[in-house]
């Protein structure tokens, strides 16, 4: 016979621990909150404003065309491609692989010789390796008269401190500067409150770039991303994610009070509100950029966590069956060791598929993957010691309410007799 493993013996310790981790995404919210950066790190999405990704790379070559038809410049990690197309010309794209030219040099030979009309200004060194090269969002892909600038960083560049790109902003008023990935790659993410525009007026990307040129270098700084949120909006999906979490615990409550007992739709509905706290405490702590894709991976596991419950709630009714006579605290030991099995290879297999994302992929889709794996850990304990000891503490609860009754029962008749 299989053996059962005593999981009640750690429902008390677990809950301490659930204790300690929510009260450290509190303190960590409060501490982040006086030292003026927020509780948490809001993305765009929720703060109006204006949020920049850029790096600091140098100017590689920028392109322009006066040919006919229209032409466009895109990228992926090893080819750099023209696409020829529009009226009177034939449509075709013209790849031209990092691996087969190697350096800018042989990059814009072959660009000039395959593209007619195509004009190449080169302004780094010839030796220079393609693969280096970054695409930036400022300008237009498509080609024409005004120069589109292509930027390449060496992976030996000297990383530039985070503290003398906010005193370069200085200029633009309350700035937020956050670095992004390693600081070899002089990536950074500038954000401005909308406050700061009234004050200072519109400031385009364009303005953001001059004040860091004219202290780094002219031609030295590519934009990665830029974006613009206005107050009215995002305060409404500051309220509409409330709301949807709200609604989710809701309906998750009914749907479970419906299939369940009310301690057990309890049980489910406190086991997803501590991932979604213990989440919150990580993302507080680590100062992720709190946005549309984390509620995202948050609605997510509480789905994954729910599922997760509701399996394994339905095996301790199962076994409540074939069982009656036995003490409910070995019914919960029996069916969690029963499922253990099937937990820990279903969420194996899952974060295998989480685990691949977060190792290709980078920005938001990254920490999406990254709060994914949080909260998988999370929904797994939750759903073992925090929903199940729930349901023990409200069953040992009711046996003692039910034991002092039946012992003041015969007093109460005792005395009528007398």
């Amino acid at each position: 016979m299989k053996s059962v493993i005593s999981f009640s013996k750690f429902f008390f310790p677990a809950a301490v621990i659930s204790i300690i981790l929510i009260l450290a995404g509190i303190v960590g919210f409060i501490f982040y909150e006086q030292r003026g950066e927020g509780g948490f790190n809001l993305g765009v999405d929720f703060q109006a404003g204006f949020i920049q990704e850029i790096q600091f790379a140098p100017t590689a070559l920028s392109l322009s065309y006066s040919g006919p038809g229209n032409v466009s410049v895109s990228f992926d990690r090893n080819n750099l491609y023209i696409i020829v197309s529009g009226s009177g010309v034939e449509g075709v794209t013209h790849p031209f692989p990092y691996g087969t030219y190697q350096t800018i040099g042989e990059l814009t030979a072959e660009l000039r010789r395959k593209v007619e009309g195509i004009q190449v200004r080169v302004a780094a060194a010839e030796s220079t390796r393609s693969q280096w090269l970054i695409q930036s969002a400022q300008g237009n892909p498509q080609l024409g008269s005004e120069p589109f600038v292509i930027h390449y960083l060496a992976p030996d560049a000297e990383a530039i401190p985070i503290e003398e790109v906010r005193s370069a902003l200085l200029p633009l008023g309350e700035v937020s500067v956050q670095i992004l990935g390693n600081p070899g790659e002089r990536h950074f993410m500038i954000r401005i409150q909308d406050s700061e525009f009234e004050e200072a007026g519109a400031i385009p990307s364009e303005r953001i770039i001059e004040i860091l040129e004219t202290r780094f270098g002219t031609g030295g700084v590519a934009i990665i991303r830029a974006d613009y949120v206005g107050s009215r909006f995002s305060k409404n999906l500051t309220d509409q994610a409330g709301i949807l979490l709200a609604l989710t615990l809701i309906l998750i409550l009914i749907y479970a009070s419906i299939r369940f007992k009310p301690q057990f739709a309890l049980g489910a509905v406190l086991a997803i509100a501590h991932d979604a706290l213990v989440m919150v405490a990580f993302i507080t702590w680590t100062r992720m950029e709190f946005n549309t894709t984390t509620i995202a991976a948050i609605l997510t596991i509480l789905g994954y966590s729910i599922n997760d419950t509701i399996v394994i709630f339905d095996r301790i009714r199962e076994t409540r069956r074939i069982y009656p006579d036995d003490a409910f605290v070995n019914i919960l030991d029996r069916a969690l060791t029963e499922t253990l099995g099937r937990t820990i290879i279903t969420t194996a297999t899952t974060m295998l598929a989480v685990l691949s994302l977060f190792v290709f992929t980078t920005g938001s889709m990254k920490d999406f993957a990254l709060a994914l794996l949080v909260g998988m850990v999370s929904g797994v304990y939750s759903t073992v010691f925090i929903a199940s000891g729930f349901v023990n503490y409200w069953d040992a609860q009711a046996k003692k309410r039910a034991k002092k009754k039946l012992v003041g029962v015969p007093a109460v008749v005792a005395v009528s007799k007398a």
